[in-house]
């Protein structure tokens, strides 16, 4: 789950109310509610993960033990807060990050490439309030620092779990849109399903977002709600088809004609119905 409570109390105090009601696991925060320097108004025997000093605005609240939680505190800072959670035998990183809308989006991407970096080949989800437009992820329209986000996101195999919905995730008198998002990589994508935006009022001009984390193992099939989605650009569809085409051709030492390019689908068929056993032919192309 995920939502900003905008420093808000009423709006704390009723997602602690929807935590306990959908017996959530996990809430990742932007702009929580601050008291004295402290986050506060919430439950009891709750854990909350912050970091830094002042007006903190990222926060990660679990609300049960069956798992364990480390904060990077390297990686985190008053608008970023970044969990090692073990739960059984899976280990995944979840970060919670605020990106101002005041401060240059360069800044919020390079804190975004350092969680990267530390959490490679491993499983990771962000929720952020991204303060950034983008089509992409079902908002009405892309501006400058969407675009640059956009951009970000395809050059590092970030996939937007957002899902197209009639409701924003963002609205007040000055309008809607859809802001805040949740990625993940390629490690965790198949962990992640049902995202969607509650119907339910958050007490905030944010909506409240909800979506399911369930990890597969070899016994198990998990059946993904939504399609990944993939921004790419014209050149990189070209340079993928350079390369298959390359490899195919000498894996299976294909020989071309000068001048002349092989019809893949038509030589990989020829391959496919003389070939008894399909997990070698598989293993040889991998």
């Amino acid at each position: 789950m995920q939502t900003n409570v905008q420093h808000s109390r009423a709006a704390t105090a009723n997602l602690m109310q929807i935590i306990a009601t959908d017996n959530t696991d996990i809430a990742l925060i932007q702009e929580p509610y601050i008291y004295q320097s402290r986050t506060a108004g919430i439950t009891q025997g709750y854990r909350t993960y912050t970091y830094g000093d002042g007006k903190r605005r990222a926060a990660i609240i679990i609300s049960n033990n069956t798992g364990d939680a480390l904060l990077l505190t390297q990686l985190s800072d008053n608008d970023t807060v970044l969990l090692e959670i073990r739960k059984g035998t899976t280990t995944f990183y979840a970060a919670s990050i605020y990106m101002d809308f005041k401060d240059s989006i360069e800044n919020s991407i390079k804190t975004i490439q350092k969680i990267l970096e530390f959490t490679k080949g491993t499983k990771l989800i962000i929720a952020m309030d991204s303060n950034a437009r983008s089509t992409t992820w079902y908002d009405m329209t892309t501006n400058h620092r969407g675009k640059l986000l956009e951009e970000f996101l395809a050059s590092n195999q970030l996939h937007i779990i957002n899902e197209e919905s009639t409701r924003t995730s963002f609205h007040s008198s000055r309008g809607r849109s859809n802001i805040d998002i949740t990625l993940t990589n390629n490690q965790m994508l198949a962990d992640i399903n049902n995202w969607h935006i509650l119907e339910e009022e958050s007490a905030s001009d944010h909506s409240i977002i909800k979506f399911n984390i369930k990890f597969s193992n070899t016994d198990t099939k998990i059946n993904i709600a939504y399609d990944p989605r993939y921004i790419t650009k014209e050149q990189q569809q070209t340079e993928f088809h350079e390369k298959l085409y390359h490899i195919i051709t000498k894996t299976f030492q294909i020989k071309t004609q000068e001048g002349r390019e092989v019809d893949i689908d038509e030589e990989l068929n020829r391959l496919l119905k003389g070939h008894t056993d399909i997990r070698k032919l598989t293993e040889t192309l991998d």
